[in-house]
């Protein structure tokens, strides 16, 4: 018994057979099955119409366009990213079936000469693939072998990644604007200024201290303990006070003035310039200033776009190079009109080319990046995609770009010259553009928000109390100073006193009438005189 309302499926697999009977003696002859709604020949090939066209298409793996997140348990590659979503887009609008496949060698197609291509371009040109869906650029040379439709992401150029700069905060920043022997002189300097003021205000007979008839009134008294007093006020703002009245102790402290005013100077420029180069991004912001350096080591991926926009234009200063040559050197010609000092034409791309040669160029983008992030003192640069490097910035609070875009062009599907894809492609694509398909996978792989909250590093922000902490300590350092330093007046003076109190000395009175006859003794306790009968706890 069947419940109601369920179903019973069957599986037909039925043989057909047919015969001739016009001749006796034939034997039926197999010539296929029929098995689900799907007709199978002899050799167990489907016979059946396909409904839907199928297509092969070349992608490359490279951030964010194509992830291959591994195989299914079917041992088929799972695929996502930018182009993958475009493939399923223009798949449903399009209704075909689709096999995304990578290219056989190479990435996106170099030029190997004799008509050769390899990456996608060369399996394009080869026909192993039908469409080709990656971060292809739009280039002449591969517009000869192959045919563009339009493109499907605004025009990117090069970019200069590096990591950001990590700041070495320290309470004692200001200690390190200049060295440690530029200290020890400074210090050096104020205790040889002392000991000679105090020298020249003791020996010179037109000090105050040995004219006391040209300067009655009171006058500062240069001890060694106030010598010193004044060539450390010196360095403030307030100044050292009264200074010696000999001319030999007057030249001495003009000197040490100019020496003190050229080091505060000194300092606070140094200073400025110390906080001002902390908040600094980078050490670079351009091509150019990457290119005349040495100290940043930068690099390319191998065979990427990047990599023959430099080898292209090294080829463009080479040959400028030598047509300047030929003209100069040709007789026939108005010499005077190209006779220069130098070469007119600057040799950048051949430097960056020799420099990347050195460094050695990268497998892939992943490596450069992870080069980038382990250089944390910004010593390194990855010269790449700028879509690919917005889209790592995007999530990482590590990295920056530096510089602007250079070799803008735009991002295009490529087909086999002459495919009758091509005009539907088109069409397809200005669809996709008219429904803002396109803008909501930009937002969707370059959004700022998922790398979270990253530390404010605005240029223009204030200096931070990491910087100038150890002015704060100073401070308190000093107070603490003030403070011991009163305790142990304190203490010094008290025991002063107490010694003062031991230092007794008796002395006779003479004798008086109506007095006694025993001798009374008095006492003095320094200056002052004490009877005898007076008792030292009332002092």
């Amino acid at each position: 018994m069947i419940p109601e309302n369920d179903e019973i499926k069957f599986h037909l697999n039925a043989t057909i057979q047919t015969t001739e009977t016009p001749y006796a003696g034939d034997e039926v002859a197999t010539v296929g099955r029929y098995v689900d709604e799907e007709v199978f020949g002899i050799n167990g090939a489907s016979l059946a119409r396909p409904t839907k066209p199928f297509l092969r298409i070349g992608v490359t793996e490279s951030v964010p366009w194509t992830f291959h997140l591994g195989r299914d348990q079917n041992g088929n590659d799972m695929w996502t990213g930018y182009c993958v979503d475009l493939i399923d887009f223009i798949a449903k609008r399009m209704d075909f079936d689709y096999e995304i496949v990578r290219p056989k060698t190479g990435t996106f197609g170099k030029n190997l000469g004799n008509g050769k291509w390899d990456g996608l371009v060369g399996d394009l040109v080869t026909g192993d693939i039908d469409i080709a869906v990656a971060a292809i650029k739009m280039t002449a040379e591969r517009e000869e072998v192959i045919d563009f439709v339009a493109p499907y992401f605004e025009q990117t150029g090069i970019s200069i990644v590096m990591r950001k700069p990590v700041r070495q905060t320290s309470l004692f920043k200001f200690m390190t604007v200049l060295r440690l022997e530029v200290w020890l002189s400074i210090v050096a300097a104020l205790v040889a200024t002392a000991i000679l003021i105090w020298f020249l205000d003791k020996y010179s007979p037109y000090s105050a201290r040995n004219n006391k008839e040209a300067y009655p009134y009171p006058c500062r008294d240069f001890t060694l303990k106030e010598s010193f007093w004044f060539a450390l006020t010196s360095f403030t703002p307030q100044g050292g006070g009264e200074a010696p009245k000999a001319l030999s102790g007057r030249t001495l402290v003009a000197a040490y003035w100019l020496f003190v005013v050229l080091m505060m100077a000194t300092f606070t420029a140094n200073l400025a310039a110390f906080l001002t180069v902390e908040r600094m991004q980078t050490p670079v912001q351009s091509l150019e200033q990457l290119a005349r350096q040495s100290r940043i080591n930068y690099t390319v991926v191998e065979g990427s776009d990047t990599h023959s926009y430099f080898i292209n234009m090294k080829f463009a200063e080479d040959t400028l190079y030598r047509v300047w040559k030929e003209i100069t050197l040709n007789s026939t010609s108005d010499q005077s009109q190209y006779r220069v000092w130098d070469y007119p034409i600057k040799e950048q791309y051949g430097n960056i080319l020799m420099a990347i040669n050195g460094t050695g160029p990268v497998a892939n983008s992943e490596e450069g990046f992870r080069q980038v992030n382990e250089h944390i003192n910004a010593d390194f640069a990855f010269i790449h995609d700028s879509s690919e490097i917005k889209y790592e910035i995007s999530r990482s609070c590590n990295l920056t770009e530096v510089g602007e875009e250079f070799g803008k062009q735009p991002y295009a599907i490529a087909v086999q010259q002459g495919s009758h894809l091509q005009d539907q492609l088109c069409m397809t694509i200005l669809e996709l553009q008219k429904d803002r398909v396109f803008e909501n996978l930009k937002a969707k792989y370059w959004n700022n928000s998922i790398k979270g909250q990253c530390p404010d590093d605005d240029e223009n922000e204030g200096i931070s109390l990491e910087s100038l902490g150890g002015v704060f300590i100073a401070t308190l350092a000093g107070l603490a100073i003030a403070l011991i330093t009163l305790a142990g007046e304190v203490l010094y003076y008290k025991r002063k006193n107490r010694s003062a109190i031991r230092q007794v000395q008796p002395f006779e009175t003479p004798k008086k009438e109506g007095n006694l006859e025993k001798n009374l003794q008095n006492f003095t306790i320094g200056d002052k005189f004490v009877p005898v009968g007076l008792k030292l706890e009332t002092l």
